[in-house]
């Protein structure tokens, strides 16, 4: 295989070995349910977050999240804004002046933005890890693994479950955290 053909398939390679659930396959479906019940029914408005772009930049604001919804407004390291709802995001950076609009069909981003969340038929869940106090699941969209990977980290008590970190790589393997305060 030439080194060309290797990097184009690696994405594939990477989606296809991250099934990994931990324990048996009831156990995997009972921490899907509880994550997907924990998304359609939590409700965090104004909470205040830190986010590391790709390149190490770190900024952060106060994060607005209910199914289907989300906005980041940004206060570091300038006043910007994301708002996410249903198939679509604005994205509006004060300091240039500029306004984005995308689509997040194809974006990592849109696995959070069902109503209901939905956590299989277009979204897979690849992974499942459960070091002591901590649930961690990473998702994915079924037909197209490499367009991204979100990734949810909760404090996990046994009965109730806290986010407090989204991880975010899109299909170039950039990585971007969101953490909870």
């Amino acid at each position: 295989m030439t080194r060309r053909t290797l990097v184009a398939l690696a994405p594939l390679a990477l989606a296809a070995c991250a099934t990994g659930q931990t324990g048996g396959r009831g156990a995997g479906q009972t921490d899907t349910a509880r994550v997907e019940a924990y998304l359609r029914t939590v409700s965090l408005n104004n909470v205040p977050f830190t986010q590391t772009w790709p390149n190490g930049t770190v900024g952060g604001g106060l994060l607005t999240y209910h199914a289907g919804y989300l906005h980041l407004v940004y206060t570091a390291p300038h006043a910007m804004d994301l708002e996410a709802s249903g198939s679509h995001a604005v994205f509006k950076d004060s300091q240039a002046g500029s306004e984005t609009r995308m689509g997040l069909a194809h974006n990592p981003l849109g696995l959070l933005m069902g109503n209901p969340i939905q956590l299989s038929g277009p979204v897979s869940v690849t992974d499942i890890q459960k070091p002591p106090g901590i649930m961690q699941v990473s998702l994915t969209r079924t037909e197209n693994p490499s367009q991204g990977l979100v990734t949810l980290i909760f404090k996990d008590n046994g009965r109730t479950l806290s986010l407090f970190e989204i991880r975010i790589v899109d299909e170039r393997r950039h990585t971007l955290f969101i953490r909870l305060q």
